[in-house]
């Protein structure tokens, strides 16, 4: 059963969770070993909610869990050490300012770079006391959306016999996705996204790609979305199933959640997607045939 979610209903808690992200997002980026298009920044599904993964830290592992089961910050390291953060009341600023306090206490030193970014208005985190909403129910909802995607994506992912990416959460833009790649180069990026160096986007699409995902935007109730880059010629007119529709707009296909809600056949109706709109990306883009068999 798919949880509806309308975005006017959760957009306060939406927003004030998205920099709770970015918060956490740049800690696992400072500490972590870079990997080519930014691997290395994102977090994962887990059964609680959102995680880290494991971060190297002199002492050993450090990882830092979003629970939306309980509700709070858990940051974990190999030696026994926890803390615990609750949701609970918390601005950007109060959270940001409790989650270095818990990491000092289990003796991790970390400096990231303490403003949002790929935001409009970007206030530093320690000056964020206007995002402050959290409602447990909308959180709860949103990590439900996003099992339900991790699951499409992984089945969509395992077919692919190239280079692909992880299922991964991206907190710059609050999506979870997939990427495949051709293999060859790609023009160089031109960035633009906001409070965000060009540098970001220019190792990101270093190489040709088509990139799916799920992000709480693009419909009533969120959408999965899929893109290429560079888009071939034709790509915005390829075929999609009967629901799905390319935003000129962002440069996408989109495919509401609701419209997968309300669908007979929900798994297959996303499957479908995204099968269509990588196979308009390789067919278009006349991609090598090495990666495209078993697609």
């Amino acid at each position: 059963m798919r949880t509806e979610l309308p975005i006017d209903a959760w957009r306060d808690t939406r927003d004030t969770l998205h920099l709770w992200t970015q918060v956490v997002g740049k800690i696992r980026m400072a500490l972590t070993p870079p990997v080519n298009h930014w691997w290395h920044v994102t977090l994962y599904l887990s059964a609680r909610g959102l995680s880290t993964g494991p971060i190297p830290i002199p002492a050993g592992v450090l990882d830092i869990e979003f629970d939306f089961v309980e509700h709070r910050l858990v940051l974990r390291t190999s030696d026994g050490g926890e803390r615990v953060l609750p949701f609970a009341g918390q601005s950007v600023a109060s959270f940001y300012e409790g989650t270095l306090k818990a990491l000092g206490e289990l003796g991790v030193e970390v400096q990231i770079h303490p403003v949002p970014n790929e935001v409009e208005v970007a206030v530093p985190f320690a000056d964020d006391v206007e995002h402050c909403t959290y409602v447990p129910e909308h959180a709860h909802a949103f990590w439900l959306q996003l099992i339900d995607a991790d699951r499409q994506l992984r089945r969509f992912r395992s077919d692919f016999t190239g280079k692909v990416s992880p299922v991964h959460y991206f907190w710059g833009a609050m999506d979870l996705a997939v990427t495949r790649f051709s293999g060859r180069d790609a023009p160089a990026h031109p960035g633009g996204a906001p409070n965000c160096p060009d540098s970001v986007m220019l190792e990101g699409y270093s190489r040709e790609l088509s990139s799916a995902g799920f992000w709480p935007g693009g419909g009533t109730e969120g959408a999965y979305y899929s893109y290429a880059y560079p888009a071939p010629e034709g790509f915005s007119d390829a075929p999609v199933p009967a629901g799905a529709y390319f935003s000129a707009e962002l440069g996408e296909f989109l495919l509401p959640y609701e419209t997968v809600r309300r669908s007979a056949d929900p798994d297959a109706l996303v499957q479908e997607f995204l099968q269509a709109t990588y196979r308009a990306a390789a067919e278009l883009g006349r991609w090598p045939s090495t990666v495209v068999v078993g697609s």
